[in-house]
């Protein structure tokens, strides 16, 4: 969960003792330099060399006392404190590995709790997603710590876990990212928790930090985006806004559907950066007795013009068919429910154009026949 340039503290949990502040010089990783430690501690963090380093005693009373758990992901201004909190303690105790004082602590206590009360913060704050291992992702809920991420009363609202992870593994503090059809604006509020640049557009904005613009012309330069995150209409079984221009009102029966989808794929394509990520979430459609897998379409569209890395399954669970009356109608009718969505992960080629990606052709070449063919 390390990112560069993250502030970081090692408390000693033999010797009870806090030493900082580190700077973190890459994302955390494992068995970085294999050797160290003999091996015995392989989730590590390369860092840069600080100003200096303080080292204080009684260091899990002090956090305990601060309302700071050694497993957060700290708040800017936390991290600001407890770099306060070393330097006052080794400026004023002649005391190698002293605790801090108690008006020491008191002071730095003081500052924490006026911050978190402006800020409105508390303990669900901290509240993280784990980075997810395989291709099933499953939430029990559209968002997670005590700021909300989007709306969860939006038709079709994007689960920020997806976002949060999404942006984690592929991009760095300070990449921006794209968001073409924002909808509520989770990939606007997940990515501004994690320090990323990120703008939003859509159709019909639904709040004022998302910009009015057709996704099928995005307004900005080539390879300039460090990720897209892409949730789009499944089709026309919901109605999103009130635009004429809008996916949602083309049925995903119709190749009209696709072709429209796809010229927001090329215009992702010029905007990334080589070698950067679209995420794409979409779904299947079954309407009328009738099945169309939209997710398939999609994916076929997208490696026109991408490289495929992964697809994810994530589980659908806030859709308004997963009822007790819904599920009965599934039994009684013989058919299935939506369960899962499809999130497709495909990067831009590194050294290809739209062009050369589309205009791929076979060349055929004539051997002359051995004696004994």
């Amino acid at each position: 969960m390390v990112e560069p340039g993250d502030k970081l503290f090692l408390l000693n949990v033999d010797t009870n003792t806090l030493t900082g502040t580190f700077e973190a010089a890459t994302k955390g990783g494992y068995r970085l330099v294999p050797q160290a430690w003999r091996g015995q501690y392989p989730y590590q963090v390369k860092i840069r060399p600080t100003n200096g380093l303080h080292t204080v005693g009684q260091a899990k009373e002090s956090l305990a006392h601060l309302d700071i758990r050694s497993h957060w992901l700290l708040h800017d201004f936390e991290a600001n404190a407890l770099q306060d909190l070393l330097i006052l303690a080794g400026a004023f105790s002649p005391v190698l590995l002293a605790p801090p004082s108690p008006d020491t602590l008191a002071q730095v206590q003081h500052g924490l709790k006026r911050e978190r009360r402006n800020r409105g913060i508390t303990a669900l704050d901290h509240d993280r997603p784990a980075l997810e291992s395989t291709t099933l992702w499953d939430y029990p809920k559209q968002s997670y710590g005590k700021t909300p991420k989007g709306n969860n009363k939006y038709a079709g609202v994007t689960p920020a876990f997806i976002l949060y992870n999404l942006i984690k593994r592929y991009t760095l503090p300070g990449d921006l990212v794209v968001d073409p059809m924002c909808g509520s604006g989770t990939t606007i509020d997940v990515c501004r928790e994690e320090r990323r640049r990120v703008i939003g557009y859509d159709i019909v904005p639904t709040r004022p930090d998302i910009i009015q613009n057709d996704a099928r012309h995005i307004p900005l330069d080539d390879n300039s985006v460090d990720m897209v995150f892409i949730d789009s209409p499944y089709g026309d079984n919901i109605k999103y806004n009130e635009s004429p221009l809008s996916f949602g009102t083309i049925s995903a029966e119709n190749e009209e559907f696709y072709d429209e989808l796809e010229k927001v794929m090329v215009e992702a394509y010029r905007v990334l950066k080589p070698g950067k990520v679209l995420g794409w979430l979409i779904g299947d459609q079954w309407v009328k007795q009738k099945f169309t897998p939209v997710g398939f379409k999609i994916y076929d569209r997208l490696v026109r013009h991408f490289e495929p890395m992964d697809i994810i399954s994530v589980t659908r669970r806030s859709q308004t068919s997963n009822t007790g009356m819904w599920h009965n109608r599934a039994l009684r009718f013989n058919f299935y429910l939506r369960g899962f969505k499809y999130l497709h992960i495909v990067r831009k080629p590194i050294g290809y154009s739209p062009q050369e990606v589309n205009n791929r052709t076979v060349k055929w070449a004539r051997y002359a026949r051995g004696a004994n063919e």
